[in-house]
């Protein structure tokens, strides 16, 4: 199935690991160029070069103020247009109520929750008919997961968010659409596993919730943010989509 994303131009954030660099890895194989973002300026630099020339790493934090105007300007100075933003941010501090202090609530507002927005609507003051703004979230937009109090607390509102933003935009013909991830085998995914007394037992017990019996992988979540960003998803906005293997409960 041709997508349609040949020399589309897309800002994913995020983009050195995880999530974000395997959607960023999907949209460059199927035709589009990609300005991906990460902390780390040589982390940002080789996964930009592992994509090659159809790719160009920032190093830009997303509670950075400047960050979208510097990202937009990016895509356009380097392939000449800018048709969509995935905006993916790394996960909160975990913890309990007790655990979380007020600094690691504020530190993950302002990137998570304020970082996005700011990006959402910097894209939105530049995109045109045909344009789309993706957010990476979580499955804990729909129930909350132990040990993750922070995520709980900001992913559920930036998910209204997006729903208000999809509903603003939609006359315009820009759609506003998200993912919501679950158990995905990356390295975030590991490490909180790995803060269990027994990881494998751990990995194992959530295995057996999940109705396909596994973990997803990467690649599979990056196929599915590059259908929704591309023009082949021309009518869906304003929706939330499990990538979880069937673990959310009810339609």
């Amino acid at each position: 199935m041709d997508l349609g994303l040949k020399d589309r131009v897309y800002v994913v954030t995020g983009a050195t690991r995880g999530l974000g660099n395997a959607s960023a890895r999907e949209l460059v194989a199927d035709g589009a160029k990609v300005v991906l973002t990460g902390r780390d300026e040589k982390r940002t630099a080789d996964a930009a070069a592992e994509l090659g020339s159809d790719a160009v790493g920032i190093a830009v934090d997303n509670a950075e103020p400047q960050a979208p105007a510097r990202l937009i300007a990016a895509a356009r100075e380097s392939f000449g247009g800018f048709d969509g933003i995935l905006i993916s941010v790394g996960g909160p501090a975990p913890g309990f109520l007790a655990d979380n202090t007020d600094e690691q609530w504020a530190t993950a507002f302002e990137s998570v929750f304020l970082g996005a927005v700011r990006l959402a609507r910097a894209a939105a003051a530049e995109l045109e008919a045909g344009g789309v703004i993706g957010f990476v979230l979580s499955g804990s937009v729909h129930e909350p997961i132990p040990g993750l109090t922070i995520s709980n607390g900001l992913r559920p509102g930036l998910a209204g968010f997006a729903k208000s933003l999809a509903d603003e935009l939609g006359p315009r013909g820009i759609r506003v659409v998200g993912l919501l991830p679950s158990r995905i085998d990356t390295d975030r995914v590991r490490e909180l596993d790995g803060l269990s007394a027994d990881p494998e037992a751990t990995r194992a017990a959530n295995e057996s919730r999940i109705p396909l019996r596994r973990y997803g992988t990467p690649e599979e979540f990056g196929r599915t943010a590059a259908f929704l960003l591309s023009p082949a998803a021309s009518y869906l906005t304003g929706i939330m989509v499990p990538v979880d293997g069937g673990m959310r409960h009810g339609f």
